[in-house]
């Protein structure tokens, strides 16, 4: 696992400044915490993820973190993993939990709260909000669009500064 290279196929369903419930229209301030072992206990395809997130998780240079609501971190709404490459953050892998993917899902906001956080560990790491990923072909477009991402090339897309700077503002606002 570790030389391999996943793109990322998760669709940026809505930019919120939390996450939404889909039926009540109501938002939820979030937290994003690293993954432990118990979180990710049942985690598996067997419960509808897509990755392996157990493998994921013991990869040395990559670290797992779970977005939660605000005072419920028990129920993970979805998960990142991401790689510090000493001068920009690596987006390895993203995914909403299964009741927040495809029609009818629970929340909306789930994809780009991660983003926007791996973007926030970037800037506070001192790499200006640089973060970058592998994106499947059809979504290279969606990504620059809901984003700001550029395409730099094969299936590489980086978010530079101003992106991440927007992204940053908002989910992140200071409260």
């Amino acid at each position: 696992m570790k030389g391999s290279r996943y793109q990322i196929g998760i669709e940026i369903d809505r930019l919120t400044n939390s996450i939404r419930n889909t039926i009540s229209q109501d938002s939820f301030s979030t937290e994003v915490l690293h993954a432990t072992a118990t979180d990710l206990k049942g985690i598996s395809k067997k419960t509808g993820w897509k990755f392996n997130w157990k493998a994921e998780a013991k990869i040395n240079d990559r670290i797992v973190y779970k977005l939660t609501i605000e005072g419920n971190r028990n129920v993970v709404q979805g998960l990142v993993s991401l790689e510090d490459r000493r001068d920009h953050i690596f987006l390895h892998l993203i995914e909403s939990a299964p009741f927040n993917f495809g029609k009818p899902k629970l929340y909306e906001g789930v994809p780009g709260n991660l983003v926007a956080f791996a973007c926030k560990e970037s800037k506070e790491k001192g790499y200006d909000g640089f973060v970058s990923f592998y994106s499947k072909t059809k979504l290279i477009g969606h990504y620059e669009k809901t984003l700001g991402a550029v395409h730099v090339g094969g299936h590489r897309m980086v978010i530079y500064e101003f992106a991440a700077e927007k992204l940053i503002n908002h989910y992140f606002k200071e409260k």
